[in-house]
């Protein structure tokens, strides 16, 4: 058995000072109790810090964490409310535009209708101005007008009177073709167009023989031998049956049994025949 040191401590009853046994003794037991607790201090003392500065490494990248996630949603929530923003106001644009291109599309369409009204109601005045007495009730039988008289045939804004009668004291020379045609506030037909030759091609029947025809306002009838239309318009369509000569003074005649495009024939204008009037119509078709 290991023998056990006590160690005692001698007061000496003295006023003078301790001496060098008495220091010794106390230092000792100071050594003694320090050497029982100094291990376990300083394992404790080393372990402290590095916890420590784990759990604060720790907390400030929870700390970072929780910030930079909201600052994720805030942005989140900013986007969506300024692209939410951003589609009302799409929205809202293409719905006012839309509405803009309707109003556009109905004022063009109302200004255009407006126009073709305006347009009509010239056309229709200045036919009126035509008469000297204008028949209202033949026209406008009812009070309700029509585009051209009946037993008329409208065609491009204009009236045409296809005379067929079969029986030939009915049928008139060129001179007084034009004069039935005038009675009827009209003329002899003065033909513009290929489309114009077509149709009165499609309305006339062949009668008696290859010879008769219809009279259309086309004549040599003036001072220098011209072939010239009754409105003295250009004579630039040409629709002739042959390059023959015909009389000296001759009028035109339009034959139903001849090719569309080339019926026209020089007769003499005391030769009876049917005739086709026309007249501009009261109601603007085109």
């Amino acid at each position: 058995m290991e023998e056990e040191l006590n160690y005692a401590t001698v007061i000496f009853k003295t006023k003078e000072k301790p001496n060098n046994l008495e220091i010794v003794s106390d230092y000792l037991m100071t050594k003694e109790q320090a050497s029982d607790t100094k291990p376990v201090v300083g394992e404790n003392e080393k372990k402290a810090p590095l916890c420590t500065l784990l759990h604060l490494l720790a907390a400030g990248l929870g700390i970072i964490c929780v910030i930079l996630l909201s600052a994720v949603i805030a942005l989140t929530i900013h986007l969506k409310t300024v692209m939410s923003e951003n589609d009302r106001e799409n929205v809202r644009l293409m719905a006012q535009n839309l509405l803009l291109w309707k109003e556009k599309t109905n004022f063009e369409r109302q200004t255009e209708e407006l126009t073709r009204q305006r347009d009509g109601l010239n056309w229709t005045m200045s036919v009126i101005l035509e008469y000297e007495y204008f028949p209202v009730n033949t026209h406008c039988p009812q009070k309700v007008c029509k585009p051209c008289l009946d037993g008329w045939v409208p065609f491009k804004s204009n009236c045409y009177l296809f005379w067929n009668s079969d029986y030939s004291y009915h049928w008139r020379t060129w001179e007084g073709s034009r004069s039935y045609c005038r009675q009827m506030d009209a003329d002899l037909v003065v033909i513009e167009s290929q489309a114009e030759q077509e149709f009165i091609n499609n309305h006339t029947q062949a009668y008696a023989d290859k010879n008769h025809g219809y009279w259309i306002g086309l004549s040599n009838k003036n001072a220098m031998g011209t072939w010239m239309w009754l409105d003295e318009s250009n004579f630039t369509v040409m629709y002739w049956k042959t390059k023959e000569r015909g009389y000296r003074v001759s009028c035109a005649l339009s034959l139903p049994h001849e090719d569309p495009l080339a019926n026209w024939n020089k007769a003499s204008c005391d030769m009876k025949n049917r005739w086709i009037c026309e007249t501009r119509a009261l109601i603007k078709l085109d």
